[in-house]
């Protein structure tokens, strides 16, 4: 059940709405249990057999992690991730371990075909989490309602973002949270519009794009120089606005449920280094990276050479999380480098993280400028990799970007139907909303300031954001295919 479908607007949500706070208004836990079970058939809408399997692991982690905050086991620890880890690793990464076993040992042995469950990665990370803070901090979450509404809230529970329990569960215990407040409806319709515009209109409008080059030089043509560079960039666009938009809509959708979300992305493709880009980017997924991982690693408290190190690992691993290829596994190492470069750089300029201190006058525009174009060059050259199913296809495409192999007549986006220079106008435009200085957190903040207190405003935003929402679902649904969300995937 995706967001943008007729199903999901006009009958899952009110449903879920409605009933959240008419049984709020009685019994708080009783809406909370309505809010947990809805998410489960929010997630049985996709595959229903791997209900169970999300039962059971919300079931495993919430008896280990009372455990673990009652004892301060570090055995507790040591099983409960263990055994996360081994299901994500069978489900996520059996079959391409074992394809490369096959490869290297001329072997054909086979698991059969592995389904992998939506969202896993999210929810296993998030759990993960909650475990580890338990031995830490000696968290405890009593309420098994509560602790399976942590896990599988609706909005983040297919795509993110990767939560954190101190997020979400004081809302969870806070008794305004059942009780209907028609503001927030106002504000939670109208940054869901937002998002669901981004998705619609430029996510999935530029896709064919990136679709049609990606496609094709996985399937043998190699494309021209143009075509590639416009193929990698359409997918730097398609990807930013497909995934920033889920995000606005998980944020709205929240609004509606007087419940707060964290959020995920603030205008990543403004970052003028590799180091900023990721504290903007999937912020909620670099937190994690950072204080479970990175930092679990040693972080920059072992000499330079160790923090280098450590920063390759994190990305590497934060790379593979995302898929089982090695295309991710590249797209991870890349990363990492990037961000050793920038800090070997930065001790070179005798500065131990991020130069603070920049020219000034025509000079610091010049050199922040400069710093931009570099890491967006840098980020969008990656992204080949994490869109490419194969290295082959990788490899062609870059062949084309750095004219190794030049070809004459492009016939990659002609047989897609499509023109390149309206693809590359489509691309100024999208790059220009993407550097918009105010982001959707920034409208989002806004319109609140608008609206409080003010009920007219709140009817006003209320309808528009419903008109729009119902022709951008129209949009959708004319277009006969539906779109699913890239992070689906991961």
């Amino acid at each position: 059940m995706l967001f943008t479908s007729a199903l999901f607007a006009w009958v899952y949500l009110p449903v879920v709405l409605a009933g959240f706070f008419v049984i709020g208004r009685w019994s708080e836990r009783g809406a909370a249990l309505w809010l947990f079970l809805a998410s489960l058939v929010f997630y049985a809408a996709w595959i229903p057999e791997f209900t169970l399997l999300l039962l059971v692991s919300i079931t495993f982690n919430h008896v280990v992690g009372q455990r673990i905050g009652a004892q301060r086991s570090k055995a507790w620890l040591t099983f409960g991730v263990a055994t996360n880890l081994l299901l994500l690793a069978y489900f996520k990464y059996a079959g391409f371990l074992l394809s490369n076993i096959n490869a290297l040992a001329g072997t054909e042995w086979s698991l059969g075909q592995i389904v992998l469950p939506i969202g896993i990665s999210f929810f296993t990370f998030t759990q993960i989490a909650f475990l580890v803070d338990s031995y830490a901090k000696g968290v405890r979450e009593p309420s098994f309602v509560h602790y399976g509404l942590f896990v599988t809230y609706f909005p983040h529970l297919v795509a993110g973002p990767v939560l954190h329990h101190a997020q979400m569960m004081p809302q969870f215990a806070r008794a305004e949270t059942y009780r209907f407040n028609f503001t927030n409806l106002g504000i939670g319709l109208g940054i869901f519009a937002l998002g669901l515009f981004k998705k619609v209109v430029l996510a999935d409008g530029v896709s064919p794009y990136a679709d049609a080059v990606f496609d094709g030089a996985e399937e043998g043509s190699a494309p021209t120089t143009e075509e590639a560079w416009l193929g990698a960039l359409a997918y730097t666009l398609q990807l930013y606005f497909d995934f920033s938009g889920y995000s606005d809509m998980a944020v709205g959708l929240s609004w509606m449920l007087n419940i707060r979300l964290p959020f995920n992305f603030n205008s990543p493709y403004l970052a003028t280094n590799i180091s900023e880009f990721w504290r903007r980017w999937h912020m909620s997924l670099s937190a994690f990276l950072r204080d479970y991982l990175y930092i679990a690693l040693g972080g920059n408290r072992r000499g330079d050479v160790r923090r280098y190190a450590n920063l390759l690992t994190t990305m590497i691993l934060g790379g593979l999380w995302h898929g089982a290829s090695w295309s991710f596994v590249l797209w991870g190492t890349l990363h990492g480098l990037y961000l050793v470069i920038q800090q070997v750089w930065s001790r070179l300029r005798g500065t131990s993280d991020i130069p603070r201190a920049q020219p000034s006058g025509a000079r610091s525009v010049a050199f922040k400028v400069l710093s931009w174009a570099l890491t967006m060059l840098c980020v969008m050259f990656a992204w080949v990799l994490f869109r490419s199913p194969s290295l082959d296809g990788a490899l062609s495409i870059y062949a084309a970007m750095l004219n190794v192999v030049q070809v004459e007549s492009g016939t990659v986006l002609w047989n897609a139907g499509l023109n390149a220079t309206t693809g590359w106008w489509f691309c100024v435009v999208l790059t220009g909303v993407a550097l918009w200085p105010r982001n959707s957190n920034e409208l989002g903040v806004s319109l609140r300031a608008l609206v409080q207190g003010r009920e007219a405003r709140v009817a006003f935003v209320a309808g528009a954001s419903l008109t729009l929402i119902a022709l951008l679902i129209l949009l959708n649904n004319s277009r006969g295919v539906a779109g699913a969300f890239i992070y689906f995937n991961f």
